[in-house]
């Protein structure tokens, strides 16, 4: 199991690297240059190469992105913002716990609204509860998230003035980002609950309790439900990371001064330390995200934790083995 884990960690360090790389160079090479957005229209030959060395931009690709990848991996130093000339980590660090805020209670909200949802709709197949289930999760995941969001603020905030349109001055004011983040999670987890317990429900241990006399509400609470939980657990933590990352949109169209706030206004400013930074520092999240839920998955189900065990201990046999034939 220490195995699983270490190798599982070690896994990361190949994705982040590749991450960094591919914004690094996406930024790199997309039109326009952030020395003129500076700069203006009036200015020099002199301070244009000012600014570039000031900046570093006056160095080749290959020794930008060295330079990046020391600070960011080695030094943990996400450098100064180009427009602000503020401390990045500071910012973002400051900003993170509005980002997870958003990202964590729209998890909840999505396994609070959606598993209910899938059990019921799995109980009552093809029936009128089925079909309704079915159809709110299939306009859950066909509604993006800004026009969601837009509508929110057009409806609770314009009409009736029940919330506020942008900012986080009250806890109620995470109320429209929590629910605008959350509708397309909550259609897709819906529909994976219920294939998930119809396929359980089929299973011939089912059948085999029904068939005893075992209580329905024993059956479905207590052998079906925790055999289904166990794919939706790994679902769950991929929509966490999945949350995460749209708070960019929902951060921007609410104006919550989160991450993903931070970064689109960099975009737009042509910021790029904010942004390779800001993306890597999700991208992270989201790894360690993905890493908990796996060594969870690990300890419910017990077959994979027996698979890493017997795969520890046909190394140690074979080793042996070979010492034998070695020393006969």
């Amino acid at each position: 199991m220490i195995r699983f884990v270490i190798k599982r960690i070690l896994s990361i360090i190949p994705v982040l690297l590749a991450v960094a790389i591919v914004i690094f160079t996406i930024l790199y090479l997309s039109p326009g240059d952030p020395i003129k957005l500076q700069l203006g229209d009036n200015y020099s030959p002199e301070q244009y190469q000012e600014m570039a060395k000031d900046l570093g931009l006056d160095q080749p690709y290959i020794v930008q992105l060295g330079q990046f990848l020391y600070r960011f991996f080695i030094h943990l130093d996400f450098g100064k913002s180009w427009v602000m000339k503020t401390d990045i980590a500071t910012e973002i660090f400051s900003r993170l716990p509005r980002t997870f805020i958003i990202a964590a209670f729209c998890c909840l909200l999505q396994i609070v609204v959606a598993i209910p949802l899938g059990i019921t709709a799995a109980t009552h197949q093809n029936g009128i509860v089925d079909r309704l289930c079915i159809l709110l999760a299939m306009i859950g995941i066909s509604l993006p998230g800004f026009w969601v969001g837009l509508m929110f603020i057009l409806l609770f905030s314009v009409k009736l003035n029940w919330l506020p349109t942008s900012g986080i001055e009250h806890w109620y004011s995470y109320i429209m980002p929590i629910v605008a983040n959350a509708l397309m999670g909550i259609g897709s987890l819906t529909r994976m609950t219920r294939s998930q317990m119809l396929e359980v429900i089929r299973s011939d241990y089912v059948v085999t309790a029904r068939a005893k006399g075992v209580p329905e509400r024993t059956i479905l609470y207590g052998h079906a439900l925790p055999n289904a939980l166990i794919p939706i657990v790994t679902f769950v933590g991929t929509h966490f990371g999945r949350a995460l990352g749209g708070t960019v949109v929902i951060e921007t169209v609410f104006a919550v001064p989160g991450i993903g706030y931070y970064i689109m206004d960099a975009v737009r400013k042509a910021d790029y330390p904010i942004v390779r930074s800001g993306v890597t520092l999700l991208s992270l999240l989201f790894c360690i995200v993905i890493l908990i839920i796996d060594i969870l998955y690990a300890f419910i189900d017990p077959r994979i934790k027996a698979q890493y065990e017997r795969g520890g201990t046909r190394k140690k046999v074979k080793t042996s083995g070979k010492g034998v034939a070695a020393n006969a």
